[in-house]
């Protein structure tokens, strides 16, 4: 026999239409549609981010500074290699107005602004006007303008003052938009613009206050990134300078995207493999009605081989069909939803069909069709010629032949590595198969189980003939408790697992800390403040505890004389500027795990004590040297001990602590945390903004608040994404339901027959559906229970508890979605005369 024979036994099966394949088509698409929408999204704001990169970042390239402004010689050598350069200054304040003897403060985000700025795009404001004409201000005051999330909050209207530190400003406009605004990164408070020269008196820019200064360059059309870069950081490298170009002008955003972007899509594989079960079962349930079709074919003399080619290419045709159906899905979504997308992103996109997301998805199909079907495919085969009409599919060997097993794992290991290289996450991937795996082989199991108990408990629902015929037709191999618990169960977890990560990390950031975490963080307290600062607090009977460090700001440079990042590779305590301490003495509540001290007065060489955790992260040992560039001088200081710092508790903690000597000289101002009781915070902050007017109060129940906010939008992302999967289950459920509906159409037969009355059928009908929701539901909190530790635990590193909301949502879920599809397929089974059933069966 030929594959050409097989090729015309597979058309000739085709001709017979998609019956009993629309759920298999239904599913596959699915599942590559979602991996394809979200592989397009992320393509187009990648796109979109490398198109207006130069406008996101507010020029063809930014030098950025900590703590001081550029040297003559660092803005030299831009003046010399830029068209235009802009200075912006970056800090935190607070806005401070006062109104009929009330004072209203709130913490904002303070941009300080030369006459160059912005160099591409257009600051815009309402009321519409230039913003040279809004930064002069009126009435001999300086101008200001304001997000419209502050101004509201503290009641602001074009036309009235405010006060940032001892500098008074007249709120000229609204700010609608600012063009470099996503480059900018996360803010605990809303943006306020201003000019530099206006801040000069404000005692805001002391030396040693927390802020940094961002000098963006218009470069010459023909000027090369690359060498232009590379020309700046030989120049400056030992400054502490940090280089940015247009070539990733927010590259915190394209991080991000990329990371929740390819979690969507391992979320989304997920997704395909319910739709899996569900193309699985389509598959199981042709071939188990071709039982006769194809003993015939073995009779006339087919042999293995042309059976398995035969319903290969049909499968295979229709799998092909499928993806080409989920892929125009995948890329014509995000292009029709592109005006509602582009409303809700704070940076530009630009939608289109990209060919990398769509053959990832199409990859992504292929391989999830293969292992789904290849399994019963290959048991077809088995099928022998004697056992003419009967159904032999059931009674075959579990295990396929050798070579079938053998592509089965090949095909599963090319998953799993497409899905590493694509996500570019090897831990995250692996993760996610071993959660999805170990959720299947659990559901499996429970399926099973529930099956034997249900066989087990019908006996003793003597009397209630409803419950009893619901427990006998769950224990039979006919209802499909199999696919229902696979199918719904594995999309329930999904969604169960999402919930209880969400939850608990919610919990970690809003619910444990108030227990634990300061009132305030005050920062920029300068040294001759401190008396003042704790006299107020320490006689206070509201204030439990009140702790405070010297605060600068360092960059790591070099770990044993060679570059950092050649050490430690890209840990995050290399990613920009670290807070660095010192103290003479061991601070209290604080634990060395290894090394000593510096013994009292030392004045040696510098020494650091390091954050114990990161440093066996990073690969630090006891005597390494650490080069660190704090305010552009350079010191090199050798490891002397780790120490446990908890950054749980919000309180202050520092990667590094050095001994005063290290630092001395260096300008530089204090932080401090308050732990008091809440009814005395606002007189606190009265007092403490009034007598010190350049210190900045962070609430730290607000930064909870907008850091829960933007959890709340990751949370709605991947719920999308798990929603999807959900769905497919759905879809799963309606085939089986309809797959069994000949099987209802019988039962409903012979217990008419019988004397029952339609009601006390629909009940028994609605039982078995409310029984196998339920299972399925708690199977599924189960495996997504424990999903959600893992992650949190393993991966978040944060505690576990049980959210017990969403776990209940997600057990009555699995009742009403089983409940109405089993309903929905009851009705006409219902409505059969007895007699024509029966007769047909005879």
């Amino acid at each position: 026999m030929s594959l050409r024979l097989a090729a015309r036994f597979a058309r000739r099966e085709l001709r017979g239409g998609l019956q009993g394949f629309r759920i298999f088509l239904a599913c596959l698409a699915l599942g590559v549609a979602a991996i394809a929408a979200v592989g397009t999204v992320r393509a187009s704001i990648e796109a979109g981010l490398a198109r207006e990169g130069a406008a996101l970042l507010g020029g063809d390239a930014e030098m950025e500074f900590t703590y001081r402004f550029a040297t003559e010689a660092e803005r030299a050598w831009m003046e010399e290699a830029a068209l235009a350069v802009s200075e912006v200054a970056d800090f935190r304040s607070m806005a401070v107005v006062e109104r009929d003897g009330e004072t209203e403060r709130g913490l904002t985000q303070v941009k300080a602004i030369d006459s160059a700025y912005p160099l591409i795009g257009a600051v815009e404001l309402d009321p519409p006007m230039p913003l040279d004409e809004a930064m002069s201000g009126t009435g001999g005051l300086p101008g200001a303008v304001m997000e419209r999330a502050l101004s509201d909050r503290l009641a602001l209207t074009p036309g009235d003052v405010f006060r940032l530190g001892t500098q008074d400003f007249v709120l000229m406009a609204a700010l609608e938009h600012e063009p470099d605004g996503a480059a900018g990164g996360f803010g605990l408070g809303p943006r306020t613009l201003v000019r530099t020269e206006a801040l000069a008196t404000s005692g805001l820019l002391a030396p040693g206050t927390l802020f940094s200064t961002k000098y963006r360059m218009d470069l010459p059309q023909a000027a090369d990134l690359s060498a232009t870069a590379q020309e700046a950081r030989t120049a400056f490298a030992e400054s502490g300078m940090r280089w940015r170009d247009a070539r990733n002008g927010a590259p915190g955003v394209a991080e991000f995207v990329a990371r929740l972007g390819a979690f969507l899509i391992l979320v989304g594989l997920a997704g395909l493999a319910v739709g899996g079960v569900g193309v699985s079962a389509a598959v199981r349930a042709y071939l188990a009605g071709k039982t006769s079709t194809i003993a015939t074919l073995r009779t006339l003399g087919a042999d293995r081989a042309t059976i398995f080619q035969t319903y290969f290419l049909q499968i295979g045709l229709l799998s092909l069909a499928g993806i080409a159906i989920g892929l125009v899905l995948g890329a014509l979504a995000p292009l029709f939803l592109a005006p509602l997308i582009e409303a809700r992103l704070p940076i530009p996109a630009a939608f289109a069909i990209y060919p990398t997301p769509l053959a990832e998805a199409a990859l992504y199909g292929l391989l999830t069709a293969l292992l789904f079907t290849l399994w019963p495919l290959a048991r077809a085969e088995e099928v022998r010629a004697a056992t003419l009409f009967r159904d032999a599919l059931s009674s075959a060997n579990l295990l396929p032949r050798g070579r079938y097993l053998l592509v089965t794992g090949f095909g599963l290991a090319l998953l799993i590595g497409a899905a590493a290289w694509f996500s570019g996450s090897t831990w995250l991937t692996l993760w996610t198969f071993g959660g999805i795996t170990g959720a299947l082989l659990l559901l499996a199991l429970s399926a099973l189980a529930i099956r034997r108990l249900a066989r087990a408990t019908a006996p003793a629902a003597r009397g209630r003939p409803a419950l009893r015929w619901a427990l006998a037709a769950i224990s039979g191999p006919g209802e499909g408790a199999g696919s229902v618990v696979l199918s719904l169960g594995l999309g329930l977890s999904v969604l169960a697992a999402v919930g209880q990560i969400d939850g608990n990390l919610r919990n970690a950031i809003s619910g444990d800390l108030p227990e634990v975490a300061p009132s305030y963080f005050f920062v920029d307290i300068q040294k001759d403040q401190m008396p003042g600062f704790t006299e107020r607090l320490n006689g206070d009977p509201a204030v439990d505890k009140v702790e405070s460090a010297p605060m600068l700001r360092g960059i790591i440079t070099r770990i044993n004389d060679r570059p950092a990042s050649e050490v430690a590779g890209n840990h995050w305590v290399l990613e920009g500027d670290r807070g660095v301490t010192y103290s003479a003495d061991l601070p209290p509540d604080t634990r060395l795990t290894e090394g000593e001290w510096w013994p009292d007065g030392y004045d040696g060489p510098p020494l650091v004590s390091f954050a114990a955790e990161e440093a066996e992260e990073m690969g630090l040992s006891l005597g390494d040297t650490l080069t660190v560039n704090i305010l552009g001088r350079d010191i090199t200081a050798t490891v002397a001990s780790f120490r446990e710092v908890d950054f749980s508790t919000a309180g202050i903690g520092f990667i590094m602590s050095m001994n005063p000597g290290a630092l001395a000289g260096a300008p530089h101002s204090f932080i401090a945390t308050v732990y008091a009781e809440p009814q005395a915070e606002a007189a606190i902050l009265r007092d403490l903004a009034g007598q010190f007017p350049n210190i900045t109060a962070i609430r730290v129940r607000d930064a909870i608040d907008r850091v829960a906010d933007l959890l709340a939008g990751l949370a709605a992302a991947t719920s999308y994404g798990a929603a999807a999967s959900l769905l497919t289950g759905f879809l799963v459920l309606i085939g089986a339901a309809a797959a069994g509906e000949g099987a209802r159409r019988y039962e409903a037969a012979v217990l008419k027959t019988l004397g029952a009355a339609r009601q006390r059928i629909l009940m028994s009908f609605a039982l078995r559906a409310t029984l196998l929701g339920a299972a399925a539901g708690i199977v599924a909190l189960a495996a997504g229970i424990l999903g959600g530790w893992a992650v949190s635990t393993f991966i978040l590193d944060t505690d576990f508890a049980v959210i017990w909301p969403s776990a209940l949502a997600i057990v009555l879920g699995g009742i009403g979605i089983t409940l109405a599809a089993g309903l929905a397929f009851a009705w006409r089974p219902l409505a059969v005369r007895p007699a024509r059933i029966l007769r047909a069966n005879d």
